[in-house]
This record gives structure tokens, sequence and C-alpha cells, in this order.
């Protein structure tokens, strides 16, 4: 019943309580944990919620308020909706929340709601209540990004052209380490964003060295080459059953010999190969209007398949 559930806006207090209900819930990731949300706690608004039913703390949203009053799943992260606890929740029950949190806005001076659902791959088990909702309640798809991810009790493999790079990259006899510095990972993806991309790394040294800190078993870092400087760079977010591609980054001599398809070969089989899904990451530009597709076709290659990541705007 919709009397039952009440919101109550998150404070700095709230922190234990927070990462203890993403750690229950069935789709939280490091990526909602305090720790990680509040490293740029300086450029967000924050404005998330957590949802009380009979008084007790249930339910949560990661979010942030814009200027313009609009309330946006929170723009640090790349997802997260509503985050559910395991059992004793319903489609029902989810109906009810997006009523009492569509009234909160309204009376709040919200007119207007960003909303990243959690991808499929990343639920501990099925949690697509929202997405019901979302439907009920209105809300139109504002933007589809397509991430490619190998399911990895059915992996397919790479294709012909990346098994030749491998091959040739073997015959090079690369190195492979991990490393805790983010001082050794930074050049080459700050090198290789600069001049493929005209871009920059989202985080800075300093923020994902920090990470790294807060996170050690989930942020890690992984470098390849053949002489004394990396010629491949992967950042790996090791989410839950996911390992995620944060980063990748490969130099022009790294590119011509295969190195990061040899780098990419020994995360998959020999690292993260009890995960159930190994993400590359999306391949888009403009709000999801533009597709990379060289990019695309190459993580096709090494085995990935396509999983979309949503965003709905719901008018109130």
């Amino acid at each position: 019943m919709k009397a039952e559930w009440c919101l109550h806006r998150y404070e700095p207090e709230d922190a234990s309580l927070w990462d203890t209900l993403v750690a229950e819930s069935r789709q939280g990731t490091m990526l909602h944990m305090r720790g990680y949300m509040d490293y740029h706690a300086d450029r967000f608004r924050d404005c998330s919620l957590i949802a009380l039913r009979k008084g007790k703390p249930t339910c949560l949203i990661p979010a942030n308020i814009r200027a313009d009053g609009t309330q946006c799943s929170h723009g640090g992260l790349t997802y997260g909706g509503w985050l559910t606890p395991l059992s004793h929740f319903d489609g029902s029950d989810m109906l009810n929340l997006f009523e009492i949190w569509t009234e909160w806005c309204r009376e709040n001076g919200i007119r207007q709601i960003i909303y990243k659902s959690v991808p499929h791959i990343y639920h501990k088990i099925p949690a697509e209540e929202d997405m019901y909702a979302l439907f009920r309640f209105g809300a139109t798809i504002e933007t589809v990004n397509l991430s490619t991810v190998i399911d990895m009790r059915n992996n397919p493999g790479f294709n012909t052209l990346q098994k030749r790079h491998f091959k040739k990259a073997s015959m090079c006899n690369p190195w492979i380490k991990e490393t805790d510095k983010v001082s050794e990972f930074m050049p080459i993806l700050q090198e290789c964003l600069r001049d493929r991309h005209d871009a920059a790394p989202v985080h800075t040294e300093n923020e994902l060295q920090m990470l790294k800190r807060r996170f050690p078993t989930g942020v890690r870092l992984f470098l390849a080459g053949t002489g004394t400087e990396p010629e491949a760079a992967v950042c790996i977010y090791d989410t839950n059953s996911v390992a995620h591609c944060q980063y990748i980054a490969t130099s022009e001599s790294g590119r011509e010999n295969g190195i990061l398809t040899y780098l990419m070969h020994h995360l998959i089989h020999d690292v993260f190969y009890e995960n159930r899904y190994f993400d590359f990451g999306t391949s888009n530009e403009d709000a999801g209007r533009i597709l990379n597709s060289g990019l695309i076709h190459q993580k096709t290659g090494l085995g990935g398949r396509g999983v979309a990541y949503q965003i709905f705007r719901l008018d109130l």
C-alpha cells in the first residue's frame, strides 16, 4: 500500500546505512557506495533518497538535482535507478514507490526526472520492476547506449582477425602485470585518448588513485608491453559478477603488434574467468545517437555482444 511508504533525503550521517542497503540490494554495485559516489561530491548537488516501508529503510536511489530543478539518476554514475531488496518487494510495491516518489518530486518543485536503469547484467537476481513502473508512469526513452558484453558461460571467443592479432602478439612474448600505481597507468591512457579521440579521462590521476585505495579489489589496473613502456592498458571495475572495462588504451606499437588483444585474452581467460559477464563498455557518442562502428567491431571480434544501457525521461 502507498501509505506504508515515505521518503527520506540522504544526509552524510546516513552513509553507513546507505552502504548496507546497497550491499543487500538486488542490483547495487561498487559505483553506488558512498565511497565512490562522494569522490566527486563537489560537482553534483546530491538529491539521493532512501525509501522507508513501515518505518524500515528498504530502497534507495542515488541522485542529484540540476540547477534547472531536474532530478537525475546520479550524474557521476553510468547507471543507478532504484535499488531494491532481495525479497518482500514486487511490481506492486514499485508502483507504490513511484507514486510517492513522483508526489515528493512535485512537492519539491521537481518537474522532470532523468532515470538511468541498472542494466540486467549487474542484477544479482531479476530486478526490472522499475522498467514496468516507468512504462506505467509515461516515461520515454531519452538515451540508449550500446555496450558489448561477453556472457562467460557462453563465450563465442575471438573472431579470425583477433585470433591473428593474438598469434602475432604471442610471437613477441609480451609481459603483463597488474599495478596498484595509477601513475604507471595514466600516461598511456592520456596519450591514447588525446591522440585518437581528442579527449581526456573522466577521472584525474589523483581521483583514480583515491578510488583504487578505497576499492582495492574493485578497481584493478593491468598493463602489457614488449619493451620498457606499456603498450596496452585496461582499467577493470570488478562489480559483483561483472568485470567492466572502465578504460582501454593502447599505443601505436601496441596496435601494430596486437598487444591489447593479448592482454584482453589474459583478462578474459586467466583473471576474470569466474565472473558471469565481461563488459567492454559502450561505443557511443552524442547521447547514443552516434555509434563508433570501428570500436564496436573490435569489441565484437573479442567475443562481446550487445547490451543496452537505457536512460529514461519522466515529465511530471
